[in-house]
């Protein structure tokens, strides 16, 4: 058998795999999709109980509290725009994606990073895992997730958690690791338990370094939203992949400069409440 056959059997058993997969599985993928898409709608609908003025309103209020007065107003000011450009429906459901899609990604990323930065034999096996994941291209995760779940948010709920678990992952696990040998000694020779020693002396060494994989995780969220525009997923994404589709240039840059505001809103929120952390104000 020459190479040639060998990768034409390993296509041929990948796709009779996935296949069987559907057939035999289609319950347990049908209720994962329910349930992915079911949260993105409760957090869609909750985003959408206030008017838009009154979210800018609130965004504007949280930028200044975090970040200063004249973020708070440029970014109450950007939303506005967005509602201008008729694209508030739009806006609303790209950033409950992000937020839907961030939320799962941080629920495994981080307790798993954390175990890892303990376990070192773990983040040895991890991290070429997460090389994989980060280097092979966005559009590669789509695929199984079409024939899974078919086309919609659920499709890009996976996909983009995929994008946004390996920083929070990795940042989570370097955090773990930052503590200083001489407090950990300290801790172990005052008797503390390890309990104590993580949530008094390893976490909040290690907090300033998560936020930082939140963050992360946030704009590799958003960079993959617009990519999952073409499996269905509503939002800005959709409608850059519609306008392209259609030609349509000044609708696509509309729905570009949203998502660029959306995203500059949330990646300084995100830095200021990671540097508001004690560690943080420190360094």
């Amino acid at each position: 058998m020459n190479d040639t056959d060998l990768i034409s059997a390993f296509d041929a058993w990948m796709e009779d795999a996935l296949a069987r997969l559907t057939d035999n599985s289609s319950q347990v993928f049908t209720a994962i999709q329910s349930g992915l898409e079911g949260f993105n709608s409760a957090i869609l609908w909750v985003l959408n109980l206030a008017p838009f003025y009154i979210v800018a309103v609130v965004i504007g209020l949280l930028g200044w509290r975090l970040v200063g007065r004249r973020f708070g107003v440029l970014s109450a000011v950007a939303l506005v725009i967005c509602q201008m450009m008729n694209l508030w429906p739009e806006t609303t459901a790209t950033l409950a994606l992000v937020i839907a899609a961030t939320l799962l990604a941080l629920l495994l990323a981080i307790p798993m990073g954390i175990l890892s930065g303990y376990v070192r034999g773990m983040s040895h096996v991890a991290e070429p895992l997460l090389d994989l994941l980060q280097t092979l291209p966005p559009y590669i995760y789509l695929l199984p997730g079409i024939a899974l779940l078919g086309y919609g948010p659920a499709t890009a709920l996976v996909a983009t958690l995929i994008v946004a678990f390996p920083p929070a992952f990795r940042l989570a696990a370097l955090g773990m690791r930052m503590a200083p040998v001489e407090y950990l000694e300290l801790g172990m020779a005052t008797g503390m338990t390890r309990w104590q020693m993580f949530t008094k002396i390893r976490l909040p060494f290690a907090l300033p370094s998560i936020m930082a994989g939140i963050n992360q995780s946030l704009m590799m969220a958003f960079g993959m939203v617009v990519i999952a525009g073409i499996v269905g997923s509503g939002g800005l994404g959709q409608s850059i992949y519609d306008a392209i589709r259609k030609l349509d240039i000044a609708k696509s840059i509309d729905a570009a400069l949203a998502i660029v505001i959306l995203t500059m809103i949330l990646d300084r929120l995100s830095q200021s409440a990671g540097a508001s952390s004690p560690k943080g104000r420190k360094a």
